[in-house]
């Protein structure tokens, strides 16, 4: 596994945690928040500085980014919930964008060594 893909396994395996952790029957805020604030840095530390294979990673890249930052407002969203069902529908969103996160990820590494993908 290169470098590269070692960078972005860091990533997925962080964001498959954090999908355990929605799915959870007790969602503990304050564990999310931690975790999802683990993200954005591991982000733009490991993975921003890596060089663009090509145009296709750079849009991934650019949308990681963007979903990531929007991940967080979800966290913050769900944290305010005072309604079950509110809370229940903030955490299918934080869910779906997890989902998004991992196929963005998935579709870098299947770029760089097809095959070797683990989740």
């Amino acid at each position: 596994m290169s470098l590269n893909s070692e960078k972005y396994q860091a990533l997925v395996d962080l964001l498959v945690q954090l999908r355990s952790d929605v799915t959870a029957t007790e969602t503990d805020t304050a564990l999310l928040k931690q975790r999802v604030a683990q993200l954005q840095p591991l982000f733009q530390r490991d993975i921003v500085p890596l060089a663009v294979q090509d145009s296709k990673e750079q849009s991934y890249r650019t949308e990681i980014s963007k979903q990531l930052r929007l991940l967080e407002i979800d966290v913050m969203f769900f944290q305010g919930s005072r309604q079950a069902a509110t809370a229940q529908v903030r955490l299918k969103n934080i869910g779906d964008r997890l989902t998004t996160l991992l196929q963005y990820c998935h579709a870098i590494l299947q770029q760089e060594t097809p095959g070797e993908i683990k989740d």
